[in-house]
């Protein structure tokens, strides 16, 4: 768990091809953004939002993706992906079959992603 509060909880992602991807989780159950209150969705938005920055700034990535698809899982949450040029699947989606091996820079994006959970912090205070 990186962060939480009543709405919500961001959490790792153990993709080891993709450090920094997180996931951000609706506490309570619903299937659909608009089963949430106006308030709820701009809430959790907000959350969506400043977490992307975070990983952003933290990871340094060519591309942010942020995914909300609920198929696998029928829970409301977000993926939240950065894509670099060189990583396996660029520039077709993480589900998709590789088109690469995983490169040397992947090292460096390992040590930027073990400071996500204080740059997420900061900007969630």
């Amino acid at each position: 768990m990186l962060w939480q509060n009543d709405l919500c909880r961001v959490v790792r992602v153990d993709e080891p091809d993709y450090p920094g991807f997180v996931r951000v989780i609706l506490r309570r159950h619903a299937t659909e953004m608009g089963q949430l209150s106006r308030e709820e969705r701009d809430a959790l938005m907000a959350v969506v939002f400043s977490v992307e920055a975070a990983v952003s700034e933290t990871m340094q990535p060519d591309k942010m993706n942020l995914a909300s698809l609920g198929n696998m899982t029928p829970h409301v949450h977000w993926h939240v992906v950065p894509r670099f040029r060189d990583d396996r699947h660029f520039p077709n989606p993480i589900w998709a079959a590789p088109r690469r091996e995983r490169g040397p820079a992947h090292v460096e994006r390992e040590r930027r992603a073990a400071n996500l959970s204080a740059a997420i912090a900061a900007h969630l205070q």
